[in-house]
């Protein structure tokens, strides 16, 4: 997790998510908050594939793959159920790091019944 200010633009956390030390990803299913002529040229040149539509306002036209965008529904299903939890949703917290613990901690309590049910 990668936590920005409120009126920080969406693509500057991008270098951060993908310098993470997980397996490469072969492509990058984001919100037209990333269509960005840089972002794009970033994945592209670490091979990963960008699936992000185009802005309304772009003035070359840039094709996206809208069947596998679709996919990107699970992410914000994500953020919706995070949501749910009162103390995030309206951020009780003043402290970055206060916050992004109680952040970690929703996202176990969504995760850990999943992963209880696989074993």
């Amino acid at each position: 997790m990668k936590l920005t200010g409120g009126e920080a633009l969406d693509y500057s956390a991008v270098d951060d998510l993908i310098a993470l030390p997980v397996a490469k990803p072969r492509l990058l299913s984001a919100d037209k908050g990333y269509d960005g002529d840089e972002v794009r040229q970033g994945l592209l040149l670490r091979g990963i594939l960008p699936i992000i539509p185009p802005c309304s306002n772009r003035k070359e036209a840039i094709s996206c793959d809208f069947r596998r965008y679709k996919d990107r529904n699970r992410v914000e299903r994500m953020f919706n159920r995070i949501k749910q939890f009162r103390r995030i949703a309206t951020r009780y917290d003043k402290i970055a790091k206060s916050f992004l613990a109680f952040l970690r901690l929703a996202a176990v309590n969504l995760w850990m019944p999943t992963f209880v049910d696989m074993t």
